[in-house]
């Protein structure tokens, strides 16, 4: 281990388990992740602070000073090691190794997000696709099998997942959030535009790539 590896790995280990990441952090962290695992896909080795910049639209400064905050990664006039920063980061936002979770619904989308590698690349690993359609039941998405819905429980206890993604339409959204809340998902993905009506214990994202358009239109027009 280099002195400077060694350096990373200090600074990461201090943070204890009450620690969080502030959320800007955190979003910029995952950010600079996935365009680090999209350049070692490209086969780049290394990267500069203006280039993983010119990516995120996040001030090449902004990003240095982020990731000296924990460690010393890269160096002045060869950049970052993109496989050694993207280790370091997923050691930082504790996602090193791989995460199980389902998904359900086995219509278009699914079926989409099934065959690709959205999430493998990530680290997370579809165990099982649900659907109550029993026509859909026993096929295979890319290398993923459809379920019924009276699988889901055994399945999320066994495969230990806490993360659901609901790949369903907005009127069946809210019975497959109730049915993966009562198998035991903590975290559910939401692909549908329905507000969804969880415990406080579960955490809800929703995915919407309109509001995404919105957001970037508002800050092109401004």
């Amino acid at each position: 281990m280099t002195d400077e590896s060694a350096v990373a790995e200090e600074t990461i280990l201090s943070l204890g388990d009450g620690d969080r990441l502030s959320l800007g952090v955190a979003a910029r962290l995952s950010r600079y992740l996935q365009v680090l695992i999209q350049a070692r896909k490209m086969g780049k080795e290394t990267i500069s602070s203006q280039e993983l910049a010119e990516y995120t639209h996040i001030n090449s400064t902004q990003i240095r000073r982020d990731l000296s905050g924990f460690g010393k990664f890269g160096k002045r006039g060869v950049g970052y090691r993109v496989d050694s920063l993207v280790d370091q980061i997923r050691k930082i936002l504790r996602s090193s190794g791989q995460h199980n979770i389902v998904l359900f619904g086995a219509g278009n989308l699914g079926q989409a997000i099934a065959s690709s590698d959205v999430f493998a690349d990530h680290g997370f690993q579809i165990v099982a696709i649900f659907d109550v359609d029993p026509k859909l039941v026993g096929k295979r998405f890319g290398d993923v099998e459809v379920h019924g819905v009276d699988d889901l429980e055994r399945v999320v206890t066994d495969q230990d997942v806490v993360v659901g993604v609901l790949a369903v339409p907005s009127a069946a959204a809210q019975d497959a959030a109730d049915r993966l809340v009562g198998a035991g998902v903590r975290i559910i993905f939401n692909y549908s535009e329905q507000l969804l009506q969880v415990p406080p214990d579960v955490t809800v994202h929703t995915s919407s790539p309109a509001v995404d358009l919105l957001y970037a239109l508002y800050f092109y027009l401004t």
